[in-house]
């Protein structure tokens, strides 16, 4: 059954966990270096992992011999990776200038769905019912796609000094967002 009070917790918790709007000037700054962004496909593929992981995640992680906590851990690193990428303005992840993966990785995973937003999902199964935790993904999933299609939107409003500004700050959030699951996992 449908509850309009769970569906909000459910929302309100993955909007903080995914943080599209904090994780924007990376996604600008994938962009940028892609000359691309497919907000349907980042946004698509974003969701067909959380859909996945909270129908058969937990049972697909363990078919690996991997842990819920191995799995944070080792998100947190990507994330903690990106973040000094930001900071440093750096490219330590290179992307393949053939490949045209830059919509789903790193943007669909694991700045949308990442390690803390699965490992979330997973957990709210005993918590909450499957549809009421299919209506928050898809909730989010509506505000993402929005975010991704604004993109170039926000980034001439921000202007190159604002997205440095943005870019700085926000990668100081990834490092701590990164220590944090890394620390709780440990």
């Amino acid at each position: 059954m449908l509850s309009i009070q769970d569906i909000t917790t459910i929302t309100l918790t993955l909007f903080a966990i995914i943080d599209i709007i904090g994780a924007l000037p990376v996604i600008i700054s994938i962009k940028n270096r892609q000359n691309h962004l497919d907000s349907g496909k980042a946004t698509l593929a974003a969701g067909a992992l959380m859909v996945v992981f909270l129908l058969i995640g937990k049972q697909f992680l363990a078919l690996f011999g991997v842990d819920l906590p191995s799995f944070a851990v080792a998100g947190s690193i990507v994330i903690f990776i990106i973040g000094l990428e930001m900071i440093l303005g750096i490219e330590l992840l290179k992307n393949d200038p053939a490949a045209k993966t830059g919509s789903i990785i790193p943007i669909a995973f694991p700045i949308i769905a990442g390690s803390g937003t699965l490992t979330t999902i997973i957990s709210m199964r005993a918590v909450y019912s499957i549809p009421n935790i299919l209506a928050g993904i898809l909730l989010n999933l509506l505000f993402v796609y929005l975010v991704l299609r604004s993109s170039n939107y926000i980034e001439r409003k921000l202007g190159a000094s604002g997205l440095s500004l943005l870019r700085k700050f926000f990668g100081i959030v990834l490092l701590s967002i990164a220590v944090r699951i890394f620390k709780t996992n440990f």
